[in-house]
């Protein structure tokens, strides 16, 4: 029987522009992706720290929902504040099944006539289709696969953007607008997932192109791939969805509970009323938001004791060589300079100082529960 023929790989309006600026190509989220260009993962991480570092996310969803009862059905899926988010303002949710398990985690910005959100990429068209089929007949969702998303990131970024976009820069950490550069609508929020200052640009695909290489022509911007992407998020103590959240992981097992407003615990003015809610509000303690303790096990930072890489699903074993936990994201910090990682473990061994030994090629490799983020985040906080 003849095997069925891999199913192509998607391109993004930058394609053309990656190859012909030498990047090293890879499958991403059923994308042709560039993951480094030729000035290699480390030289981009760090410029993107010093200066300013321009990234391609196409591959993920955007889309809009409108009408207005659009904030109360979107806040029927997450356990956040839709409904109080004042327009021009970015918020973090998380998208979940009905065990509280995370669907996805998402960007949201309230705009004046509608909610612009964006999602993951490999969950881009399961979000879409959940999201339609729950709240479809409360409020229009409309997909936008016609627009581009661009992040430019780094301390010089908005220097950058402000002499393409005059008014960017009046923009601070969690907010966004419309704007226009040479005719093209942009919608822009002050946000990324670097751990720096930055801006994510909602550019039509067929302007995708022109705005990226008029960016480029900045003398503080370089291209960045998917690569220095992920080191400088696992530096900021983000997660990446697959890794290290999932169908199985609550916010609360996530160290997410931050992201989980008052209104919406237990005592608040719209307790609950998402899925999972019992659940995850049995895990939270109280109202605060320094995050729950009820829960068997939680996401904690790992610093390795010695020069040796920790890469995902090692397994983590504590003193007496008991199986603890596994390592979800791990790498050498090309900022830190350490081997740096992100685990799940057992609640009891989840305290700062905690020393746990990460078995790499049979032997233990000693790491220590730290506190996140790794590198100090420098977001723009007016």
């Amino acid at each position: 029987m003849t095997e069925p023929l891999d199913t192509p790989l998607a391109t993004t309006p930058l394609h053309a522009l990656h190859l012909e600026l030498g990047a090293r190509m890879v499958p991403f989220a059923g994308y042709s992706m560039p993951v480094q260009y030729p000035a290699g993962l480390i030289a981009e991480h760090r410029h993107t720290r010093s200066a300013a570092g321009l990234f391609d996310v196409s591959h993920m969803g955007q889309l809009t929902l409108a009408g207005p009862d659009a904030a109360a059905a979107f806040e029927s899926l997450m356990p956040v504040d839709v409904i109080d988010l004042a327009p021009g303002r970015q918020r973090y949710g998380l998208l979940l099944n009905d065990d509280g398990g995370i669907l996805d985690d998402l960007m949201f910005l309230k705009r004046a006539g509608d909610i612009f959100v964006v999602v993951n990429g490999a969950c881009k068209a399961a979000d879409i289709a959940h999201i339609q089929s729950r709240i479809g007949q409360r409020c229009t969702v409309t997909p936008r696969p016609d627009l581009a998303l661009l992040a430019l990131q780094g301390p010089q970024a908005a220097v950058a953007l402000q002499r393409l976009v005059p008014g960017v820069d009046t923009l601070v950490f969690m907010t966004g607008g419309t704007f226009e550069w040479n005719g093209a609508p942009l919608t822009i929020t002050r946000s990324g997932y670097t751990g720096e200052d930055g801006f994510e640009i909602s550019v039509p695909g067929d302007r995708a192109e022109a705005l990226a290489r008029a960016l480029l022509a900045q003398p503080e911007v370089a291209p960045v791939g998917l690569g220095a992407r992920n080191s400088l998020r696992l530096e900021a103590g983000l997660c990446l969805y697959g890794n290290d959240i999932d169908t199985t992981t609550t916010p609360v097992e996530a160290a997410l509970s931050w992201a989980i407003q008052k209104v919406r615990r237990s005592g608040g003015a719209r307790e609950g009323g998402f899925p999972g809610a019992s659940k995850i509000i049995a895990q939270l303690p109280d109202l605060a938001l320094t995050g729950g303790g009820k829960v068997a096990r939680k996401r904690v930072g790992l610093v390795a004791l010695e020069r040796i890489p920790v890469r995902e699903h090692t397994p983590l074993h504590n003193a007496a060589g008991e199986l603890v936990g596994e390592v979800t994201s791990g790498l050498l910090g090309p900022t830190t300079g350490r081997p740096i990682a992100m685990a799940y473990v057992q609640a009891e061994c989840s305290g700062l100082g905690t020393r746990l030994n990460a078995i790499v090629r049979g032997k233990p490799v000693t790491m220590e529960v730290t506190a996140m983020p790794f590198v100090p985040p420098r977001y723009h906080r007016g």
